[in-house]
């Protein structure tokens, strides 16, 4: 059991530090190269452990459209907009407007799928999370103060979360009656999105990378085989070990960390961040709640009504 928490807690954190990596990063290169050296370095550890695992089948390449509608928006357009967003932005607060996908999913599940449906408690995780969202935001703040907030990285930021969100009720629809294993889709889809982003990005001045080690190192080992491969690697090994609620809900130390290494590395923290960071937390929170008990509701028998005879 204390290997399974360690999973849960690395997988937290790999996911929280995501955004400082991505921040070191903006300096000396473009979002669309920071998104491409992440699917390269993230796609070598999956690539590695599919093929040693057999998880690929030829029959596979039938659903190469869905896998490569995944590549194009879920991977590599979202990493292009977080990496965007948090050049933008500090990286603390890049990080808890990106553990946002989780509201999105919710509003596309009741307005997308049929057999979904939004209750009360899940009503209140949005508007919290919409809450949360415009207080970390602080929209209110002119763009000349020194707290105001970049609305454009704001946008880029919600904008990804927004199609990574989407990418859920993809799966649903079109991917889960496959019942491939979850290692090979997410190789299919790293993989495509690698060569996507290959073919769009333009490499001139990629070198520059090099001129800061900390920055190279975070982006190679740090977001790509860390925060990408291993978090992965991580991810179905606690959604095999504690299942799929269990293992989802490491985004709830993603905001924590963020914040966290934000403050440590010089970022302003304020009562508003906080309350902002308690806001979301809790929305995601009552969310996942209120999926629960919809899936409860489903599954409990339905009984006829007795006749007393008193």
């Amino acid at each position: 059991m204390l290997r399974i928490y360690a999973a849960f807690i690395l997988l937290g954190i790999f996911w929280g530090s995501n955004f400082i990596y991505m921040k070191w990063a903006s300096a000396l290169i473009t979002s669309g190269q920071i998104s491409l050296l992440r699917v390269l370095f993230g796609f070598a550890p999956l690539a590695v452990l599919a093929w040693r695992k057999g998880v690929f089948r030829f029959g596979q390449v039938r659903y190469l459209h869905h896998f490569a509608m995944m590549a194009a928006f879920a991977t590599a357009f979202s990493y292009f907009a977080m990496a965007q967003g948090t050049a933008l932005l500090p990286s603390g607060i890049a990080g808890v407007l990106g553990a946002s996908p989780a509201l999105f999913t919710c509003i596309a599940s009741a307005a997308f799928l049929r057999h979904e449906r939004i209750n009360p408690m899940m009503c209140s995780g949005v508007l919290l999370g919409i809450v949360g969202i415009a207080l970390i935001s602080r929209p209110w703040s002119s763009s000349g103060t020194d707290d105001a907030i970049s609305m454009t990285g704001v946008a880029w930021m919600l904008v990804g979360s927004l199609v990574f969100g989407l990418s859920y009720i993809y799966v649903r629809r079109y991917l889960s009656a496959i019942k491939l294993p979850p290692l090979a889709i997410v190789t299919w889809q790293m993989g495509l999105a690698l060569s996507i982003l290959a073919c769009l990005t333009d490499l001139h001045g990629i070198g520059r990378i090099l001129h800061d080690w900390k920055a190279a190192t975070g982006l190679v080992f740090g977001l790509g085989l860390l925060g990408t491969g291993a978090s992965f690697l991580l991810y179905y090994y606690l959604l095999e070990k504690l299942g799929a609620v269990a293992a989802a809900s490491a985004v709830y130390v993603t905001p924590v960390v963020a914040l966290l290494i934000g403050w440590w590395v010089g970022e302003r923290v304020g009562l508003l961040e906080l309350i902002a960071v308690v806001m979301i937390f809790g929305s995601i929170a009552l969310l996942e709640f209120g999926r629960q008990a919809n899936t409860r509701q489903k599954t409990e028998p339905v009984t006829p009504p007795t006749v007393r005879f008193d």
